[in-house]
């Protein structure tokens, strides 16, 4: 009884996909949280992996939850301490309504997350954004490390239609803004191709873009060209997500200019 008073209650959102599935297993491991993680369908067979994590009978709920619905989202994070932001929409293929598909949920899911963690009075929110919000920058220096001064060009983006791209930056800068309005302490991670072993039946966009590339077909040779020097194991991303300090990006230790 008192060990499960003296654990932490956190949230993952997304925590059906392959970063944020490892880091429910990370959690579970510490023994010292209860995590509840937020899905499309809780009863759905392609969660079946997180049921079957060591410690989630005890200590995992899977809670139905849609972004875009403030209040299913506030349910999901209400007496939680911490809050690990991971979902986010990852496109396909191209899309044809890119603002309703890709930016939306992005951007307005993102404040959702970040008012119901303020209304509840969370003490931490650690967002996994991406490489992406900050590399498309044809203005910073050559050769400089991508710090927090830098952000991707929405213009550019917009012109490249680089929807996820720009739905990354736009989400990033709306958090910070709203961090800076509201107090609220944020850290936000920026990885780039995430890979390692996989939990799910599908492969994750990260090793699918490898995949692709290693099977002759040069779709994503321009984004694995640019990326080749931000490849991140999944492990090493998972410990910077349990490394949240302040309200700065943490950049993969892994990170070297172009």
């Amino acid at each position: 009884m008192a060990a499960a008073a003296a654990r932490k209650s956190v949230c993952v959102t997304g925590a059906g996909g392959f970063v944020a599935s490892w880091l429910v297993k990370l959690l579970l491991s510490k023994g010292h949280y209860a995590v509840r993680g937020t899905v499309r369908d809780p009863g759905n067979a392609k969660n079946a992996h997180l049921k079957a994590l060591e410690g989630a009978g005890e200590r995992l709920e899977l809670l139905s939850a849609d972004l875009l619905n403030y209040d299913s989202i506030a349910s999901a994070v209400a007496g939680c301490e911490g809050v690990f932001h991971v979902a986010s929409p990852v496109p396909s293929g191209r899309s044809t309504n890119p603002e309703e598909e890709v930016i939306a949920p992005a951007v307005t899911g993102t404040l959702n997350v970040l008012k119901a963690c303020y209304e509840a009075k969370v003490k931490r929110v650690v967002m996994v954004s991406s490489v992406a919000a900050v590399s498309n920058n044809p203005n910073w220096p050559k050769g400089k490390l991508f710090d927090e001064d830098s952000w991707s060009d929405e213009d550019l983006c917009r012109k490249g239609e680089d929807w996820y791209f720009l739905s990354k930056t736009l989400a990033e800068r709306e958090a910070f803004a709203y961090a800076a309005k509201t107090g609220l302490d944020i850290v936000t991670i920026c990885p780039s191709l995430v890979i390692g072993p996989l939990m799910q039946s599908t492969v994750n966009t990260s090793s699918n873009i490898l995949l692709n590339y290693l099977k002759g077909r040069c779709v994503y040779l321009s984004v694995l060209s640019s990326y080749m020097q931000f490849i991140l194991k999944s492990d090493n991303l998972l410990s910077l997500a349990l490394f949240k300090l302040g309200h700065h990006k943490l950049m993969s230790e892994l990170n070297k200019a172009y």
